[in-house]
């Protein structure tokens, strides 16, 4: 069978994609290693958690994907509070202010994963295929090959690689990725707090990293402390009560005493860009197209923008039949370049801004932090941008 569009990787990006390109009178592919997880659970909390932009949560309920996700383990954040290293620089962010519903939801990954596989599976125009492992990836002028590892081979029009950071697909095509380690590792891990958030989003810019502690559901927060590899080595061995008290410290105690609820995890920093987004029967999407620091939140946004702007070229695509046309696939790396560059830049010069021991830098940064707080205008402006 001849497929319009094989998509590898089911994670949040590619399983979005496959769902807003239903109904576009396309045969889709959607092709994951591991089983569909159609529930979420209950029991604990997921320390992967994602900050969502308005955005990102319109277009999964554009998705019909929404819906599915428990609106009592999303928290959404109307303000949010940045701080400097100085003890006395503060950046406020208000949803309110920019004209906004929320800066952001928080959610899990585990929840929008299933809501996602949900309604996949309730989709009759995706052709799931898992769990499933690709084996190899011919490209011809007519078509792409995908050979499975049970012996399948499907044929597409358009192979879109949404299969991660190490994307296979990407390795197979021969498209190199420019990477650079930050030396960083974000460590991760949820706690219960003695004092509550009021759903408002912190953010220490500290010598020895940057700091978050997200709002969730109740008296609790979801931890994203992104430093040097050494230091992250060390948090990681703490026994839970230690870990607790080393973040209240750092955290100036906004929460009073913190309790973990789920262990510390971790997670390798880097900055990677992928030297072309598109070929000829080829497209990448979300971290096989791009990977920033995770100081912004936007991982996760940028990559559903990417799939958001991928369908509406491919249902937007008039006479064009083929939609592995390279012309026509240009159309989505020309829209995209911009934004992803941006974003890579910004949050690329942060880091660098912020993981320094400059007494020079380190003033200005802070002084940067303050007259940005004064500037309504400006704030607002990047608020309306990062929203997607």
């Amino acid at each position: 069978m001849l497929f319009d569009v094989i998509i590898v990787g089911g994670g949040l990006v590619g399983g979005s994609l496959a769902l807003s390109l239903a109904g576009a009178g396309l045969k889709i592919a959607l092709i994951e290693t591991q089983a569909p997880q159609a529930t979420a659970g209950a029991d604990g909390w997921d320390s992967r958690i994602y900050a969502l932009g308005p955005g990102s949560v319109d277009y999964l309920q554009h998705c019909g994907a929404w819906q599915y996700v428990d609106s009592a383990r999303a928290m959404p954040v109307e303000d949010m509070r940045i701080f400097g290293d100085d003890a006395r620089s503060e950046l406020d962010f208000s949803a309110y202010d920019a004209g906004l519903r929320e800066l952001a939801v928080i959610v899990e990954n585990r929840q929008v994963q299933a809501a996602l596989w949900r309604a996949v599976a309730e989709c009759t125009d995706v052709a799931v295929h898992a769990p499933a492992v690709c084996a190899g990836l011919n490209i011809e002028a007519a078509a792409a090959t995908l050979t499975l590892t049970d012996g399948r081979s499907l044929r597409a029009r358009l192979v879109v690689g949404a299969d991660g950071g190490n994307s296979w697909v990407r390795g197979e095509a021969g498209i190199q990725a420019d990477t650079r380690p930050y030396r960083q590792t974000a460590v991760v891990a949820n706690f219960e707090t003695a004092m509550p958030h009021h759903g408002v989003a912190h953010q220490w810019f500290r010598r020895d990293g940057i700091l978050a502690l997200l709002p969730l559901p109740g008296k609790r927060v979801s931890m994203v402390w992104s430093t040097r590899e050494e230091h992250a080595g060390e948090l990681l061995q703490l026994p839970p009560d230690e870990l607790a008290a080393q973040v209240a410290a750092a955290s100036g105690r906004q929460f009073g005493e913190l309790r973990v609820i789920t262990p510390a995890a971790a997670f390798p920093l880097r900055l990677q860009s992928v030297r072309e987004m598109i070929r000829p029967r080829l497209a990448f999407v979300g971290d096989a197209a791009h990977n920033v620091h995770p100081l912004a939140g936007q991982g996760v946004n940028l990559g559903f923008r990417d799939a958001r702007e991928l369908a509406a070229v491919l249902r937007g695509r008039g006479a064009q039949t083929d939609c592995g046309d390279f012309y026509l696939l240009r159309r989505y790396e020309r829209a995209r370049r911009e934004d992803i560059a941006a974003m890579q830049l910004t949050t690329d010069a942060l880091q660098r801004l912020f993981n320094n021991d400059s007494a020079l830098l380190a003033g200005a940064r802070n002084l940067g932090l303050r007259l940005t707080n004064r500037g309504m205008a400006l704030k607002n402006l990047l608020v309306r941008h990062a929203v997607g």
